[in-house]
């Protein structure tokens, strides 16, 4: 299977997203923290107390190669849920990449470290580590219902989910519209029009 989350990455979210019947979109501002990541891995939910982070340590401990984790709280907020110590954790536990429906700090150490990252904010302020939360639970991220094992697929135009039912469907599809696309390409530089490869123009000039 991780053969699969591979390939879904490097396809990329727009494809992704199209050939799933437009799958769920994470419709929120997120900040690529890592410059030219991409990503893609069966999700760990994580539901923090708010402005806490006591459950994200938690989640971290218990991670899978290969998973993202996707951290939440009751209201997204401008409170750094990770930095460069927990994100070192994540990363040498196999982690793939992190979804942070909040904030990030040590943005430089971050990309250094090369872990891919999403996040709303980038602030300094820190989280408490008081509230017990949730780990495994289906969660929401930009309208976006995500749960335990559902694959995020990230990239720098942001996140779309797969349900975890679909990955082999979602990934045929998703292939097959790109070998479209490569054919189509050569016809577009030699100055074909989608307007008509597309069968458009009957729609404009029936």
């Amino acid at each position: 299977m991780s053969d699969a989350f591979a390939a879904l990455a490097q396809l990329g979210t727009a494809t992704v997203h199209e050939a799933a019947a437009r799958s769920p979109v994470v419709d929120a501002d997120l900040i690529q923290v890592v410059p030219g990541s991409r990503a893609a891995g069966p999700a760990r939910t994580v539901r923090c107390g708010q402005n806490d982070n006591l459950m994200v340590h938690a989640a971290i401990a218990e991670a899978q190669p290969g998973e993202v984790l996707v951290l939440t709280m009751p209201e997204p907020a401008p409170i750094a849920l990770i930095g460069e110590l927990i994100a070192t954790q994540a990363k040498t536990s196999g982690v793939a990449a992190i979804l942070v429906d909040g904030a990030v700090r040590d943005v430089d150490e971050l990309r250094e470290l090369g872990l891919p990252v999403w996040a709303r904010f980038v602030r300094v302020s820190g989280a408490e580590k008081e509230v017990r939360g949730e780990i495994g639970g289906t969660v929401q991220v930009g309208g976006a219902t995500i749960r335990q094992g559902d694959v995020v697929v990230l990239d720098a135009d942001g996140a779309v989910v797969v349900e975890r039912e679909r990955i082999e469907e979602v990934l045929a599809a998703a292939q097959e519209r790109l070998e479209r696309e490569q054919e189509k390409r050569p016809k577009l530089q030699a100055g074909a029009f989608s307007y008509d490869l597309d069968g458009l123009r009957r729609l404009v000039e029936p």
